[in-house]
């Protein structure tokens, strides 16, 4: 009796049980990920039309260089062509949107003076561009 608790055979078979397990439930994860991933109807869609659009983008962008040039989107300005132009936009678009973008060096006072014929127009949407904050 003692000799057969202290007897070894050797192990010649392998239990793959374990390994069987695993793989059943990594096809069974795996169908429902693609079943997951595949929802909706098949339709047919209508493809866009390559063409740009026609509709102007109706923010203007007023920018202060470091020298001091104002300009209006992308055309320079000077202060009274400034007043001209976006009185001329306001009349047409009383909602008018306007953004001020302005270099971190330039005079303080020549925003001021954007901002103030801002007000005389009595632009109510204003904006300031900045940089994000960086960290």
């Amino acid at each position: 009796m003692r000799r057969a608790l202290t007897e070894h055979k050797p192990i010649d078979e392998i239990n793959v049980t374990p390994l069987l397990d695993l793989a059943w439930t990594l096809l069974v994860v795996f169908v429902i990920a693609v079943t997951a991933a595949v929802q909706g109807i098949k339709v047919n869609l209508p493809k866009a039309s390559a063409a740009p659009s026609l509709m102007k983008p109706k923010t203007k962008a007023i920018t202060i260089m470091a020298g001091g040039q104002i300009y209006l989107d992308t055309y320079p300005v000077t202060m009274a062509e400034l007043e001209v132009r976006l009185q001329a936009f306001r009349a047409a678009d009383p909602e008018l949107p306007v953004v001020v973008k302005g270099d971190e060096t330039i005079r303080y006072s020549l925003v001021i003076e954007v901002l103030d014929l801002l007000q005389r127009l009595e632009i109510q949407q204003l904006g300031l561009v900045t940089q994000k904050l960086v960290k």
